[in-house]
C-alpha cells in the first residue's frame, strides 16, 4: 500500500508540474486515479512539504511549492 500511495504521489505531483494548479476533482478525472488515492497522494506531498492548498470561496486548489 505505501508503494501505491508513493507512485500515485508521484503521479499527482507530474500532473501538477505539467499542468499547473488544479482541483482534486480535475486531478482524479484526468490521472484516473481514484479520489480517495489521490487524497492520500496528497497527503504524501503536503508532508514532504511539496504542496500549497488554495481556498477561494469553497473550492481548494492544490500547486507545488
Amino acid at each position: 500500500m505505501l508503494s501505491t500511495i508513493g507512485d500515485d504521489a508521484g503521479k499527482v505531483w507530474q500532473y501538477l508540474d505539467k499542468n499547473g494548479s488544479a482541483s482534486v476533482t480535475k486531478i482524479t478525472n484526468e490521472t484516473e486515479i481514484s479520489k480517495s488515492d489521490v487524497q492520500r497522494a496528497i497527503g504524501w506531498l503536503l508532508k514532504e512539504d511539496k504542496l500549497t492548498i488554495e481556498v477561494v470561496g469553497r473550492a481548494e486548489t492544490l500547486s507545488l511549492k
